[in-house]
């Protein structure tokens, strides 16, 4: 999609105006301006400044008449993201621009409980459902009605009845636990949204790598290893691989295996390590795991490739399920707990 360019200031609002002038004065000579801005004006303007486009020469010389014949040799300018990080890290700490920064980049809305209302249904719901119950109860109890019945309805239906028991319940809460639900939500849930929608080489590299072969991949990250290093921990670090499926939670696992062909799993496990197996078996029933340790103890000899070709096919659909809402897939060892 080609950039907008700007030939008419008449087609620019207040902040869009101020925008340009801060991009044609330039970062260092803008900082003095920045400095007397509220952090309402300072998000409005940061939008501004990414959603600006290119704005010719006419434009700017307009809107800074009196400062003409310093701005003649400008030239056009280009508003960018990169513009907007750039002057907000002049003057701000880097964790207030990463914050301003996420509110542009994810669901609109002034509050936080506007911008969920933004959300789809089922990706607000596949971070919910391995909340706290109560916490969840008051997040749905802050949103509308009409978005609070679509995540119900997306939610587990063990986890949806205990929410709504609790919501029943939910008497006045603290502006302190509000507050604290709300910052958690920023900076965790709103700001995976806003790298989500804005994703780097290295994110789209791995989303390359997770849909190669398991040979072929193998065969490109040594090659990696060998020629850059830094490079290949990034990737291997935003990658989704089989063994990562440890990190699901018993519920997920269960609904997980429900979706597998049991020949698939077995061929699968037949290459996996002890706690793989067990995380599988420990989620079966004593006879289902009794049946398929015999699968795979009378299956015999199997080509590594078929075991990958296993694997990669369990990855799929666990990938297909969190896509669904119906589990949750961490990239991280770290609990992704509210209170």
């Amino acid at each position: 999609m080609t950039a907008k360019t700007i030939t008419d200031p008449n087609d620019l609002n207040g902040a869009e105006r101020t925008a340009v002038v801060m991009l044609a004065l330039g970062e260092e000579n803008s900082k003095p301006l920045w400095e007397l801005f509220d952090e309402d004006e300072l998000r409005e303007i940061s939008l501004a400044i990414t959603n600006l486009g290119s704005v010719t020469a006419e434009v700017v010389e307009g809107l800074l008449y009196d400062f003409v014949k310093n701005l003649s040799s400008t030239g056009s300018i280009v508003g960018s993201m990169d513009s907007a990080r750039r002057f907000l890290s002049n003057i701000l700490p880097e964790d207030k621009v990463a914050t301003i920064l996420n509110d542009i980049r994810g669901p609109a809305g002034r509050t936080m409980w506007d911008k969920l209302a933004n959300v789809n249904e089922r990706t607000l719901a596949g971070y919910l459902r391995n909340e706290h119950p109560q916490t969840v109860a008051v997040i749905l109890s802050r949103i509308t009605p009409e978005h609070a019945a679509k995540v119900l309805g997306a939610l587990p239906e063990r986890v949806a009845e205990e929410v709504m028991n609790r919501m029943l319940a939910l008497g006045p809460v603290q502006k302190d636990v509000l507050d604290q639900i709300e910052d958690t939500l920023r900076t965790e849930f709103m700001a995976a949204l806003s790298r989500g929608s804005e994703k780097d080489a290295y994110e789209a590299m791995a989303d390359i790598f997770n849909n190669f072969d398991r040979p072929t991949e193998r065969r490109f990250m040594e090659t990696l290893e060998t020629k850059n290093p830094t490079a290949a921990e990034k990737i291997k670090a935003l990658m989704f691989v089989f063994e990562d499926l440890v990190r699901l939670d018993g519920a997920d696992i269960q609904i997980l295996l429900r979706q597998l062909d049991k020949s698939v799993l077995a061929t699968a496990l037949k290459g996996a390590d002890d706690e793989m197996k067990n995380l599988f078996f420990s989620n079966m029933s004593e006879r289902a795991a009794t049946i398929l340790r015999d699968d795979i103890d009378i299956m015999g000899p199997v080509r590594v490739r078929e075991v990958d070709l296993a694997q990669q096919k369990i990855v799929e659909t666990a990938k297909r399920l969190a896509e669904q809402g119906e589990i949750y897939l961490s990239k991280t060892n770290e609990e992704e707990l509210i209170y």
